[in-house]
């Protein structure tokens, strides 16, 4: 989570924070008929708890919250806004390997601006955090819900029809195309139209951005605004921390119903479904506001990144293994005063200090709670150590154990424990 508050921040995005729960009327009608299902629903209390009626709900997603900020303090925000939100969200959904009924999302999103320039900056962010946690393998699928809209009145599909194909094909990953053509019957879509809004979709899986774009022009018509629009997105984000990693992908759709323009997944090899998406969403303000004001943002899936990184061992040793640069221990019942005073001034050093509780005269203990939390280095404060004026330091990984001058402890502390570190 430091990582990826660390290059959202650098991006140039803001911290927000919005309550568990919204306005039922906030969430529902916001994410298609599925989504809806997947709503936690608040009874109303007191009184009213007999009525089994509902009012409030656990949110969903991070996205809706913000636009109702945002439509809520418009008059009080910078006409371009660029927020960073990293909090939990809640889906009444069946658990399964990454996927929970609670779960954080770290979410960017950028209000004011229609420029290709803001999903450019936005993959590169994502691409950068990704890269710095040790992923290697992973590409960013790219797509845009107008090209969708295109393809499907191309093969044939009536308008009505076309959400109910986006939320099949949407699955397309998970379930495959026969899957997916089972999901077009039950919905009620023609075999023959099936069938040619799947071919619709079939690309080749190692064409180049460029080679589909060309072939979407020839589909759709020369000058069509939904592939300028990811022509100019794939040319600016190669700039970024996404160079080579782009690749169109017209079966992505993403389910949720608020999205209008590009829309982008993070998939990894060896991996169903994907790690984080995103899109833009110039309408879902005007949904509060009266007027649209356009909008794009990512979503990363914090747990599913964390289960991925520890099924393929990707956490440091150090990280994995403990939290503290140093332990404090006394010997005696009257050193805890001088303790927690050393500690003190460790912290101000910038470190991570914990202090064994209790005197111990024999150095048992407090070894083997500092190893079981893999604490690198202990410092002794001891009878013989106050009046010689020192502190002893143990490095307990070589077992070194040697006396400092108790006056430039913390310095001298903090020195050894960064040269420890890796």
């Amino acid at each position: 989570m430091r990582v990826v508050r660390d290059v959202y921040e650098r991006y140039g995005f803001e911290p927000l924070e919005t309550p568990a729960f919204e306005n039922i009327e906030t969430l529902l009608g916001k994410y298609g008929d599925e989504g809806n299902k997947l709503i936690f629903k608040i009874l109303k209390r007191g009184e009213h708890e007999a009525s089994g009626e509902a009012d409030l709900a656990l949110r969903y997603d991070l996205t809706v919250p913000l636009a109702r900020v945002v439509a809520q303090y418009q008059n009080e925000l910078p006409k371009f806004f660029k927020r960073y939100q990293m909090q939990p969200v809640w889906r009444a959904d069946r658990p399964a390997r990454g996927r929970f009924r609670e779960f954080y999302q770290c979410d960017i999103d950028a209000i004011g601006s229609t420029s290709p320039t803001v999903e450019a900056e936005q993959l590169g962010a994502v691409c950068e955090i990704l890269v710095r946690l040790g992923f290697e393998g992973f590409s960013v699928r790219l797509n845009h819900r107008l090209i969708l809209t295109g393809l499907l009145n191309a093969a044939g599909l009536a308008a009505s029809q076309h959400g109910d194909a986006l939320v099949a094909l949407d699955k397309l990953d998970k379930i495959g195309i026969d899957g997916v053509t089972r999901e077009f019957e039950a919905r009620g879509i023609d075999s023959a139209v099936a069938a040619r809004c799947l071919m619709s979709f079939e690309m080749p899986g190692d064409e180049r951005p460029t080679d589909t774009l060309r072939r979407l022009e020839h589909t759709l018509g020369e000058g069509d605004s939904a592939v300028g629009n990811l022509t100019a997105i794939v040319t600016l984000a190669e700039q970024t921390a996404a160079h080579g990693r782009i690749r169109i992908d017209l079966s992505l759709a993403r389910g949720l119903s608020y999205y209008t323009g590009a829309i982008v997944e993070i998939a990894v090899s060896d991996l169903p479904g994907s790690l984080g998406g995103g899109g833009r969403y110039d309408n879902l303000i005007g949904m509060f506001l009266g007027r649209d004001i356009p909008a794009c943002g990512f979503s990363l899936g914090l747990e599913r990144i964390i289960v991925v990184m520890t099924e393929r061992n990707m956490f440091p040793a150090k990280i994995s293994g403990g939290a503290v640069d140093v332990m404090v221990t006394f010997l005696a019942e009257d050193l805890k005063t001088d303790a927690l005073k050393l500690a003190a001034e460790i912290r101000g050093e910038k470190l991570r200090v914990d202090v064994y509780p209790d005197a111990s005269q024999k150095l048992e203990k407090p070894l083997k709670y500092a190893t079981s939390r893999n604490v690198p280095v202990m410092v002794i404060l001891g009878e013989n150590e106050r009046a010689r004026g020192e502190v002893s330091v143990r490095d307990l990984q070589t077992r070194q154990q040697d006396s400092i001058p108790r006056a430039t402890a913390a310095t001298t502390i903090a020195n050894r424990v960064r040269l420890i570190e890796p």
